[in-house]
């Protein structure tokens, strides 16, 4: 009965978060407690949702702070030599704008949040591929596929969702994965750089100043704003918009120009007049990201307790006085709450699946379907399933509702709950441009892309990306 039960909230939970009924927030809330009083169990409500909130807290926490850090370096500056960069390097030659899509993505991509990367690619690219007639389905597929793979950072999303389902520590999970992750993100770069060759025999190269004397395109990416400012409002909105989540922030304009001057314009991607800018303390940005990132790869603090420690101290050096402060935390407000608040909702879901016994009912009933043989490899199964599991649902309904029920299944066969965790990331190259995505539709929106054209481009590429990073994990023996 609990095995039913169990696979009936699941699937409950699944439809109406698919269907837009229910708010994912909501839904971890309310099925769970509706199907704790089915099973009569109420009572035992609170118990399990407290001892799921300790659980989760350390989680919530790294979210909430490492969303608080990463904006305020995008804020700050910290990134625009790097976009400047990078522009800089691609010139007019289409397979350089290509791989520095991919670069740019991938780099801004630190920062957790889908939307803003897009945004800010796309604000800094699309001038570039409108101008030279480039196939702007190779920017979105690029963009989206590097997005993918570096959405498994354990502030991204999937890495915290995989240890809050687990109840497993986030570098526990992600840590091990780097070389793979690596490996996905060199496969990225190359077919970057297979695209871009395409594209430069199909189009030829241009020096920049023969791409800045080509007639304009007339189109632009949104209406509301003109000139040369276009493009810097557009990046001026996605630099203030970082975080996790579904992002915010006003639509970007990217699109053509009006004489070759504001062209010129267009080849410089974030604004570089806008308010939060410190360019006096771009080194002790950079060195304490450096810092950070160090930390967290060696282990010296707990995840949580270094994004806070960051946090306070990039705020404190950044921006000194108060009210300062107060408006740099109420800009990524909106992705705190709704992050946090996603990890706290959780609780209820996890508590109750864990507490009335209904995940173990489950796992014995697919442990019985699995093969034997394939029962001591269900860290590969777990990562063959995440491709089309996470593309078809979101992420959400697969950490929280299928990965504890695979998890259990592989304990069962003497696989341990992390390979299947870490196993359970590489869909997540092919996940970035699932319609259930609220992102994607502000990439294919902004570079006006029919989705329909970048999912048949971009699908396969993703595929792709995936199974390289499950090989790379299986080779050197992380899952």
């Amino acid at each position: 009965m609990l095995t039913i039960l169990g696979f009936a909230m699941i699937a409950t939970f699944l439809v109406l978060i698919m269907t837009k009924k229910m708010s994912p927030i909501a839904a971890l809330v309310l099925i769970p407690a509706l199907f704790c009083v089915a099973v009569g169990q109420g009572a035992q409500l609170g118990d399990y949702v407290i001892e799921g909130v300790g659980n989760l807290a350390p989680t919530a926490a790294m979210l909430m702070f490492a969303i608080v850090y990463f904006g305020v370096m995008i804020d700050v500056g910290l990134f625009d030599p790097i976009v400047r960069g990078i522009l800089k390097f691609c010139q007019a030659d289409p397979m350089r704008i290509v791989v520095g899509t991919a670069v740019l993505a991938a780099i801004v991509s630190l920062d957790g949040d889908g939307s803003t990367t897009f945004m800010i690619t796309v604000s800094a690219m699309y001038p570039l591929y409108k101008r030279l007639k480039m196939s702007l389905v190779v920017m979105t597929g690029v963009a989206a596929t590097a997005n993918g793979v570096m959405n498994t950072l354990p502030w991204g999303g999937p890495t915290a969702r995989a240890a809050t389902a687990l109840k497993l520590d986030a570098s526990e999970i992600f840590v091990p994965m780097i070389p793979a992750l690596a490996m996905g993100l060199l496969a990225v770069f190359v077919l970057a750089y297979v695209l871009g060759i395409r594209e430069r025999k199909r189009l030829g190269m241009l020096t920049l100043d023969e791409a800045l004397a080509r007639e304009p395109e007339p189109e632009t990416v949104s209406a509301g704003t003109g000139g040369k400012d276009r493009l810097r409002k557009g990046a001026a909105a996605s630099a203030s918009a970082g975080g996790t989540g579904t992002g915010s922030g006003t639509s970007a304009s990217a699109g053509g120009t009006e004489n070759a001057d504001e062209d010129d314009d267009a080849f410089q991607g974030l604004d570089p007049n806008r308010p939060t800018l410190r360019p006096k303390l771009y080194w002790f940005n950079a060195g304490l990201t450096a810092a950070l990132l160090t930390a967290m790869i060696m282990e010296l603090l707990p995840i949580p307790v270094l994004f806070l420690l960051g946090a306070a101290l990039a705020l404190t050096v950044n921006f000194p006085h108060m009210p300062d402060q107060r408006a740099r935390i109420a800009a990524h407000a909106d992705n705190v709450l709704n992050v946090s608040g996603m990890v706290f909702a959780a609780a209820v879901f996890t508590g109750v699946l864990t507490g009335t016994g209904m995940v173990e009912h489950m796992a014995d009933w697919v442990v019985g379907t699995v093969p034997d043989a394939m029962g001591p490899h269900m860290a590969i199964v777990t990562g063959l399933l995440s491709l089309p599991l996470t593309y078809f649902m979101s992420n959400d309904g697969f950490y929280f509702g299928v990965l504890p029920v695979l998890a259990e299944a592989g304990a069962a066969h003497g696989v341990s709950p992390v390979e299947i965790a870490r196993a359970s990331l590489a869909g997540q190259a092919l996940h970035m441009s699932s319609p259930l995505v609220p992102a994607v539709y502000v990439l294919v929106g902004m570079a006006k892309v029919e989705f329909g054209d970048h999912t048949r481009f971009t699908v396969k590429w993703a595929v792709l990306t995936s199974l390289v990073v499950l090989a790379a994990g299986i080779l050197f023996g992380i899952m």
